[in-house]
């Protein structure tokens, strides 16, 4: 493991002509994203300035000293992934290192696997799939390190079948890996043997919970499975398993050679590291972009995205982690920390950290009815309240998006939304309900005065219908005349340079 130095409360690295030789020599990138410079950086092609393929992802510094890694042994690398506070980037934020030492350490003649699970379909996130895309090599090695704390035999990627690009690029990585002796018989000459396997899905959401991942897997329905028993005793094909995120198992390698201390440098305690943030909504920039957790929301939004396009006092709600969170009022957002305690303490979380942000020309009903009729819509049905809770959700908040409800119904919206969350075999009851809750929490009056306003005559539907936009003017020809290699397009078919 490379030596470190502390400066202040971060951790830099230190390298060496003996921490590092010529061939392995690593590129930390070209240049500083937004203030957050690239040393402090572990996804360096984040935006695809440089190829995904193994050379560049060599010079990136993945599969560097992959071997010595290896070699401190399965169960200081868990130890050593507890001690860096790394906790699960999927959305529930349950600790890794803790997470993995469920694996058996001792075989009774099954072998163990490793599941990553690439079933991106939590509306607004979008973070794995520019890892896939554009770091492949990460995910990859992280799955060989991972797969051998765990004593796992393979991997498997379940990756959603919307993703063909990705799955694409994916695919050759693992094909370069097995090319180059990575993976496969004495994986990185370590003695080891580990195979990699990428299994597309059908596009279900319900397959992004662990064991309907599981069922999907192995070529049945996917519908989540009773607990217990857990995947680690029964898993895939019978076997103990581990299903994890996969931005958590790409961050892996860079932990080990950089240290804990280094990535436990960034971060509140218990909310330590970097983390993918994607940012969509009405910024001026919605991107996907690295930052340290327990950054302030308003300072992720002005230095990242440019600010609200109309100001950030325009605020009107914010989503910070998926759609299955509980919204964010305005008061809440001005000194939100994205981090989970903080957000957990706000009554939502910090989810995938995919962040959605509304200004006050949003219809709060409307979006969250819109929700409401997508988790019906992906509810498998196996369980009574979600299969028939969602769909009672959608029809209530129907009639008050419309105004026809009565002002009765809002207590009733809660209380529906309390009887599916935690009665399910799954979460996805609790991510139908939670953003419900969120709506009656911070906009009951709005609801009220979309009843008044209806009965009054005086409500305006064209007023309330969210029409799309696009962004800011495109002002970023230079990057795109460097990077793009002439492919980019305006709206009308022309040429943006």
């Amino acid at each position: 493991m490379l030596r470190l130095a502390p400066i202040g409360r971060r951790v830099v690295q230190q390298r060496s002509a003996a921490a590092f030789s010529s061939a392995a020599e690593v590129n930390v990138g070209t240049g500083v994203y937004q203030h957050f410079s690239d040393q402090d950086r572990i996804f360096t092609n984040l935006y695809g300035e440089q190829d995904w393929r193994l050379g560049d992802a060599m010079k990136r510094g993945d599969w560097h000293k992959t071997k010595e890694i290896m070699w401190m042994g399965p169960d200081a690398i868990v130890q050593e992934i507890k001690d860096s506070g790394l906790r699960g980037r999927g959305g529930a934020g349950f600790p890794s290192g803790l997470k993995w030492s469920f694996m058996p350490k001792n075989s009774d003649g099954r072998p163990s696997f490793l599941v990553v699970n690439a079933d991106e379909s939590e509306p607004g996130t979008c973070k794995d799939r520019e890892i896939m895309r554009k770091d492949p090599h990460k995910l990859v090695e992280g799955c060989l390190i991972a797969g051998y704390a765990m004593r796992a035999r393979a991997a498997y990627v379940y990756i959603r079948g919307e993703y063909f690009n990705e799955a694409t690029v994916l695919d050759e990585a693992i094909h370069e890996a097995y090319a180059a002796g990575f993976l496969g018989k004495n994986a990185c000459g370590s003695g080891y043997d580990f195979d990699m396997f990428l299994h597309r899905g059908a596009g279900a959401y319900i397959c992004g919970e662990e064991t309907a991942l599981i069922e999907s897997l192995e070529g049945r329905q996917g519908k989540p499975r009773l607990k217990p028993p857990f995947p680690a005793g029964v898993g895939v094909f019978g076997c103990p398993s581990t299903v994890t995120n996969v931005e958590t198992i790409a961050v892996a390698p860079t932990i080990l050679r950089r240290g804990a201390d280094w990535f436990a440098g960034f971060g509140n305690p218990n909310n330590r590291g970097t983390k993918l943030f994607g940012i969509s909504g009405h910024v001026n920039n919605p991107c996907v972009v690295e930052e340290s957790m327990s950054i302030p929301l308003q300072e992720l939004i002005e230095k990242h995205c440019g600010g609200m396009r109309n100001g950030w006092d325009s605020l009107q709600a914010c989503i910070p982690g998926g759609s299955s969170v509980p919204v964010l009022n305005k008061d809440q957002c001005d000194v939100a920390l994205m981090e989970f305690d903080d957000l957990r303490a706000k009554g939502s979380g910090l989810g995938t950290a995919a962040v959605t942000m509304f200004d006050d020309s949003v219809d709060m009903i409307s979006g969250i009815r819109r929700l409401a009729h997508f988790y019906k819509h992906e509810s498998c049905g196996q369980c009574t309240p979600c299969r028939e809770g969602t769909g009672w959700l959608e029809t209530i908040l129907k009639r008050m998006e419309k105004g026809e409800a009565d002002k009765r119904e809002i207590p009733m919206l809660e209380e529906i939304s309390r009887q599916i969350e935690g009665h399910t075999i799954c979460a996805l009851g609790d991510a139908a309900a939670w953003p419900v809750q969120g709506l009656t929490r911070h906009f009951s009056g709005d609801i009220e005065k979309r009843i008044d306003d209806v009965a009054n005559g005086e409500y305006d539907p064209n007023a309330a219908f969210q029409s799309a936009w696009s962004g800011q003017a495109f002002d970023n020809k230079d990057w795109v005349e460097e990077h793009g290699g002439g492919m980019a397009y305006g709206s009308a078919g022309e040429r943006l340079y």
